[in-house]
């Protein structure tokens, strides 16, 4: 069955979240590590993982300024998604992921969570809050 797999693209990590197979959950991935010797061992382990899970759709954080503007990261979150365009065989879109990462931190903070284990997660957490709220958009009827 396929599913949605979302990333949160940093300059250290990658976090994932996958959605279940009728896309209405989505749960936090595994968080991969970037790799320095370039983007190309980067694509390749997230087109591993798409293959793995039978992605049907891989949905991009893009972090806009709270005014709606693009700033270097969002910039780099794009050219991120172009290149992935090339590795992998599924739609690649864009979802606005203001504040996913600091409500992720908020929510793993009030878990009670240590520092070290929040650091390890709060991407492919972010992810999830990022990819949730892609599949809720996604089930809202279309505006007459």
């Amino acid at each position: 069955m396929p599913r949605i797999l979302a990333l949160d693209p940093g300059s250290k990590t990658i976090g994932t979240a996958l959605s279940d197979e009728t896309f209405t959950l989505a749960s936090p991935g595994r968080t991969i590590l970037r790799q320095p010797e370039g983007y190309r061992k980067d694509m390749a382990a997230v087109r591993d993982l798409a293959e793995a899970n039978e992605v049907c759709e891989v949905v991009v954080g893009l972090p806009l300024m709270m005014d709606g503007s693009r700033g270097e990261q969002a910039i780099r979150a794009e050219e991120f998604a172009e290149q992935l365009r090339r590795f992998v065989s599924v739609p690649v879109v864009m979802q606005d992921e203001r504040l996913t990462t600091a409500g992720a931190a908020r929510a793993l903070h009030e878990a009670e969570m240590t520092h070290s284990r929040r650091k390890k997660v709060v991407d492919s957490v972010a992810a999830c809050l990022l990819l949730q709220t892609y599949l809720e958009v996604r089930r809202r009827p279309a505006a007459p």
